[in-house]
């Protein structure tokens, strides 16, 4: 067979990833917190970049739009709902900038000082400062407050200086501080110290039962019985029955309450007693010295309700970034350059600071396009509550404003949305769909925001089993198989009828 050559023309797409396009995808999937470490690295190696500090001629453009109330389903909508929703697809081709017509150097039009009724002040701090009735003339600040929190070890080390003397019982006291986990138990046992830092099991021991006995009580147990049991022994509550009771904590877990009075040799009321005061203990005492402090979320958009019954969406001018390209400091060192290497790297500069204003602006554009549509969708959830959940996908709201899931899913992650009814992240918004009995779908959500309110309901004489669970929620419309129900109860952490049968028989 002979070989024969031939040369062929094929034409094909392909999506080319831009360095800007890049940047785009990235900017959109940070959260606010994110984009602002960003937006710092940005400003110290990009000179053409300058913050932007709000004044009081900017404080009306920051992006928002105006949603009227939602037409009920089966309904067409007003022509008057029409209209505004025309006017909210504020990100079409003539809103967006686009690659072609768009110029690089133009400044995004909203800024970051909109009023939003005070919605920031909360509490004594949004008035005055007050005194109380500590001895400094003024209240310690938050940031001071929470930057003058104590670890763990900082606190277990001050009461060891104190009551351990002994140069080596303090060498060994610190061998095992440093060995406790994020729980407070010690993970190194008396004799492996002993034989690594060279002196008598009993010394080790010695030394590791005073540091059980600092604050907080239960620190340095080596696990969760010994832990509990110094405990009650602090609370002077370690009686044989106790004991009895921490050495089947398994029999606890299980629930096994017949067996547990039984081993125990207490009567119901006794049992319960000692039931509560169990549940009364910390079984990681360690968390109480979390660390760091934890950070507050900033919402990235802001809903409130209008006086006629819609609801006006903005972007939070709090998370908003305060960029933009100096253009007269571009003009000025541009005719100055006389190397070819220099301007090469100006006009990098300037067309980088460019892109990133630009990215920026179709990011808060994009959000906020995005957030208008999930209220628009889901208006029964804010005016009624989570019974009202509609289920909804990432598709359903690609469609309506011509994007790619891709980009609704980057959109919604790490981002939240303050509402009426607290705040939630975006993607909260977006449940499975469960089949309704005579057609029409139900939010997964709402299912078993349902099944917890059936089951805080029931009676101590009429425990609902999962069956009985399925009865309740098909004669509602809801057609769901049982092992749907059981998932969502165990996801939502509640014992299953047998054990809550077993408890509320032992309530008071």
């Amino acid at each position: 067979m002979a070989v024969v050559q031939r040369l062929e023309l094929r034409q094909g797409q392909c999506l080319v990833m831009t360095p800007q396009l890049q940047q785009a995808i990235k900017l959109l999937q940070l959260s606010n917190l994110e984009l602002a470490d960003y937006i710092e690295a940005e400003l110290e190696q990009n000179p053409l970049l300058e913050r932007v500090e709000g004044g009081e001629e900017a404080l009306d453009q920051t992006p928002s739009v105006t949603e009227s109330p939602a037409a009920p389903d089966g309904q067409d909508e007003p022509a008057e709902n029409a209209a505004t929703r025309d006017s909210l697809d504020f990100a079409s081709s003539e809103d967006l900038p686009s690659g072609d017509d768009a110029p690089l150097d133009s400044e995004p039009d909203f800024d970051d000082n909109s009023p939003s009724d005070d919605w920031g002040l909360m509490g004594p701090a949004a008035g005055a400062s007050r005194t109380s009735g500590s001895f400094d003339a003024e209240d310690m600040g938050l940031e001071q407050r929470l930057s003058e929190t104590v670890s763990l070890r900082d606190h277990l080390s001050d009461q060891m200086h104190l009551d351990v003397e002994d140069p080596v019982d303090r060498v060994i006291g610190a061998y095992f501080l440093d060995s406790l986990n994020e729980s407070g138990y010690v993970t190194a046992d008396p004799e492996e110290v002993a034989v690594t830092l060279g002196c008598e099991v009993e010394r080790t021991a010695g030394v590791l039962a005073k540091l059980q006995a600092f604050d907080p009580s239960g620190i340095c147990a080596r696990d969760l019985r010994e832990c509990l049991q110094l405990q009650l022994a602090d609370r002077d509550r370690l009686d044989p029955c106790m004991a009895t009771l921490l050495d089947n904590l398994d029999l606890v877990a299980r629930r096994d309450h017949a067996r547990l009075k039984k081993l125990c040799q207490v009567d119901d009321e006794d049992f319960n007693e000692m039931l509560a005061e169990l549940r009364a203990l910390d079984p990681k005492p360690a968390l109480r010295f979390g660390g760091q402090p934890a950070e507050p979320v900033i919402p990235d958009i802001i809903m409130r309700q209008q006086p006629g019954g819609g609801w006006f969406i903005e972007l939070n001018s709090e998370s908003l970034p305060r960029v933009l390209v100096n253009a007269s400091y571009y003009s000025r060192i541009a005719g100055q350059c006389r190397r070819k290497a220099d301007r090469e790297y100006v006009t990098e500069q300037f067309n980088a600071a460019n892109w990133l204003v630009k990215s920026l602006h179709q990011r808060a554009t994009t959000i906020l396009k995005v957030a208008t549509e999930i209220v628009r969708l889901q208006d029964g959830f804010f005016r009624h509550g989570v019974s009202h959940l509609r289920p909804l996908t990432l598709r359903n709201v690609a469609e309506v404003i011509e994007m790619h899931e891709s980009t609704v899913s980057r959109v919604t992650s790490n981002k939240f949305m303050s509402t009426p009814r607290g705040t939630f992240e975006l993607k909260y918004f977006f449940t499975a769909s469960i089949a309704g009995v005579a057609g029409g779908e139900h939010s997964a959500e709402a299912v078993r925001y349902r099944i917890r309110t059936l089951i805080d309901g029931e009676q101590p004489a009429a425990v609902l089993s999962d069956d009985t669970l399925v009865d309740m929620l098909r004669a509602e419309g809801i057609d769901i198989a049982r092992r749907t129900v059981a998932k969502y109860r165990e996801s939502m952490r509640i014992p299953s009828s047998v054990q809550r049968r077993r408890e509320k028989a032992l309530a008071p």
